[in-house]
């Protein structure tokens, strides 16, 4: 891990576990955190899509992220601050920086379809806070894409260092290099992994290490360096998990998986229903395929 670049590497979104009454297990969170760190990954993501924080309180959110930075430092740990309002989302930065975090992440205004003044002025009040931002890009689910010329602009400005790149298309990763060179690129989507990694992510903010982190991290990491036959064999092998990433039941599936090789995923809060039967069917049989090959 790069200490002034938190952001490189493979770091977790992390799913929350929850008890049955749905409150949060916070000594298991703790856990695993620890656990993905010593099993090859860089660090970790807290409040971010998969570890629903849309539906947390904000003493929750809060504890989070003080939880993850107690089980690992705060070098290691990015929290998501992403909240309707950027003042809300500063807020959430400061909390961050106050618990010892090194950089947080962040969403567009996402309440409404937001023009482009209103992202460049929701990036910039959260850059007061001093802290470095990592630009979350996912225009599928908040309606707003933060397009290469955007993001050069917002770097540009000096209110970003960094991009989760969500949007799935892989032609972008080129743009934002001509556009903006000093900007790092994060493999956002579990399933386009090699693709952004052979076109020079520096990071990847993802999903399924939380089920599977040796396996992730072997596969980013032969990715990055070039080797690109163990690369294609292993993406080869995960993808089937992977893909999920990609899909609105991404948070259910990825804690079945990590049910299924013996962490704790389970439940999810409302509005979130559990799987379908064909779904959880299929999620079962990929996982338990990945595990077979010797797979961790």
């Amino acid at each position: 891990m790069t200490d002034h670049r938190p952001w490189r590497g493979v770091l977790v979104a992390t799913a929350l576990p929850l008890n049955d009454d749905l409150s949060v297990d916070y000594d298991t969170y703790a856990e695993h955190c620890a656990w993905l760190v010593e099993n090859g990954c860089d660090g970790v993501v807290p409040n971010g899509s998969l570890g629903e924080y849309q539906v947390l309180t904000p003493e929750e959110r809060a504890r989070i992220v003080e939880t993850a930075v107690a089980a690992i430092g705060g070098q290691r740990v990015m929290p998501g601050v992403a909240a309707y309002g950027s003042a809300e989302s500063r807020r959430w930065a400061e909390q961050a920086g106050e618990a010892g975090c090194r950089a947080v992440m962040l969403l567009p205004p996402n309440a409404y379809r937001a023009d482009e003044r209103s992202v460049l002025a929701h990036y910039a009040e959260v850059a007061k806070t001093g802290l470095p931002v990592v630009a979350y890009n996912n225009p599928i689910d908040t309606k707003v894409d933060l397009v290469p010329e955007l993001l050069a602009r917002l770097h540009g400005e000096g209110y970003i260092r960094a991009v989760k790149e969500f949007s799935g298309d892989v032609r972008r990763a080129y743009r934002i290099a001509e556009l903006a060179p000093e900007l790092d690129l994060l493999i956002g989507a579990d399933d386009v992994l090699l693709e952004l990694a052979v076109a020079g992510a520096k990071g990847w903010v993802a999903g399924y290490p939380n089920a599977l982190p040796q396996a992730s991290a072997e596969l980013y990491h032969a990715a990055v360096d070039g080797d690109l036959d163990t690369a294609r064999s292993l993406y080869r092998q995960l993808h089937p998990l992977l893909r999920w990433d990609s899909r609105v039941e991404f948070v259910q599936a990825i804690k079945l998986s990590m049910d299924l090789v013996g962490r704790h995923g389970g439940p999810c809060r409302p509005p979130r229903m559990p799987l379908l039967p064909e779904q959880e069917a299929a999620v079962r049989a990929a996982t338990e395929k990945a595990v077979a090959a010797g797979l961790s």
